[in-house]
């Protein structure tokens, strides 16, 4: 089936599942304490149905010792607050790098590619909420669940500074320490829903702690990170990055209805993003997906490529890429020496 939004495909499902499962293993080896209420695929104990909607998963590990995992490069379907209170921690978003000290905040968007450790996390305490403002695209206005109770202004005013700022990492202050330290407590003595009274008084608090921070700090704001060109690029990004994305068979309006854009609208930024076409972009990705195959040996048959590739007919894809790398797909393959492919973007 398509994906509506494949930045997120299960975009999101199946990163997050990917990258808790290292974490999950660590704690049934019980090398990391968890205590988690979750909703959906994330580790932990399920909140009950229509508790907190659209809270998708609230609170902490605490790891006595350096790990042999880490959280690889991954996407959250909601805005994601984590809270190191205490250790250090590497932290990545996009395609910057930091060293978490003792009391760092970090916020990223639901779009927003991170990764934790590198490629393993060191001894520390992490808390973490996950809430889902109801986007997939960075030009979507978002829409927070009724249960907050922020008034309409500041929720605008927080969903505005964070959707068009592009700095992850904070200083916590005294109040959003020990906000994030009642969240723990409630979630760790939490059973079927008992906590859910404290949860709401509490994230409703740290949110409002937290917009109260951004207003001190006077955070600049850039507003290309939530316009249709950025939703474009990042489609385009993740079909350069997920071969299972190359793989579906593409018409241009799907393309263009995965980044919330009309056709012609669609076209011209690609156009103006790439030089090329949308269908020509395509084209040109799945070759050169099909050709680091040739090039590691993993191709199998030429008709098992071309599959793989998005490619109905065997005979069209050898022809696109003989008009492309010069010769044919078999004569390519005996040209190279094996190489190892690299790995895509979340499985590294």
């Amino acid at each position: 089936m398509r994906l509506s939004v494949p930045i997120f495909h299960t975009g999101d499902e199946a990163f997050t599942a990917d990258t808790c499962r290292p974490l999950v293993e660590a704690a049934g080896r019980k090398e990391v304490a968890l205590q988690a209420l979750v909703h959906g695929h994330y580790p932990g104990r399920p909140l009950p149905h229509g508790e907190l909607p659209g809270l998708k998963t609230v609170g902490f590990w605490d790891a006595r010792q350096s790990q042999s995992w880490g959280l690889p490069w991954h996407r959250n379907e909601g805005i994601e607050l984590t809270f190191l209170e205490s250790g250090r921690m590497a932290f990545a978003a996009d395609d910057r790098e930091y060293t978490l000290q003792a009391d760092a905040l970090t916020i990223t968007r639901p779009w927003q590619r991170h990764r934790l450790g590198n490629p393993c996390i060191g001894a520390g305490r992490l808390h973490w909420l996950i809430l889902d403002v109801g986007v997939r695209r960075p030009n979507q206005s978002w829409k927070w669940p009724g249960w907050i109770m922020l008034r309409e202004s500041d929720r605008a005013e927080l969903a505005d500074i964070v959707r068009k700022t592009d700095q992850p990492v904070w200083k916590a202050s005294t109040e959003i320490c020990h906000c994030f330290h009642s969240i723990a407590a409630a979630v760790e003595s939490d059973h079927r829903g008992s906590s859910t009274s404290t949860l709401t008084i509490r994230i409703n608090e740290l949110l409002l702690l937290f917009l109260a921070l951004l207003r001190k700090k006077k955070v600049a704001l850039n507003e290309a990170l939530t316009t249709s060109q950025r939703t474009v690029e990042m489609f385009l990004d993740d079909l350069r990055m997920h071969p299972e994305h190359l793989a579906l068979d593409w018409t241009i309006g799907e393309m263009a209805d995965s980044c919330g854009l009309g056709v012609t609208q669609f076209i011209q930024v690609v156009k103006k993003v790439t030089n090329m076409t949308p269908l020509t972009f395509l084209n040109e990705q799945r070759l050169e997906r099909a050709a680091a195959l040739l090039r590691s040996g993993q191709a199998g048959s030429i008709t098992e490529l071309a599959q793989s590739c998005g490619y109905s007919s065997s005979q069209y894809f050898a022809t696109a890429f003989s008009r492309k790398f010069g010769c044919s797909p078999s004569l390519f393959r005996n040209r190279q020496p094996a190489c190892e492919i690299p790995p895509a973007v979340g499985q590294q």
